[in-house]
């Protein structure tokens, strides 16, 4: 799985982005978050505060209850505002 940091979310991870094999039981993008945050470091401290995340799996908007599978693409980046 690719996961990708983009803006702030990049900056507090500490890098752009990183490959992962998460366990078995990661079903979905509130599980996949919950094992980051497990692993700690860069990633959870980006991942602390839900309210200020988005996610995308392959380049769509998802919820949290989306189901991420081994070979998606996961994006992690601030809510995007128009002006």
């Amino acid at each position: 799985m690719r996961l990708l940091y983009f803006a702030w979310v990049r900056e507090k991870a500490g890098k752009g982005q990183e490959e992962v094999a998460p366990p078995a039981e990661v079903a979905d993008v509130a599980g996949l978050i919950a094992w980051l945050r497990s692993r700690g470091g860069g990633p959870a401290d980006a991942l602390a505060d839900l309210r200020l995340v988005r996610v995308a799996v392959n380049q769509e908007y998802v919820a949290l209850d989306h189901p991420v599978g081994g070979s998606d693409e996961v994006a992690f980046f601030p809510p995007v505002t128009g002006g």
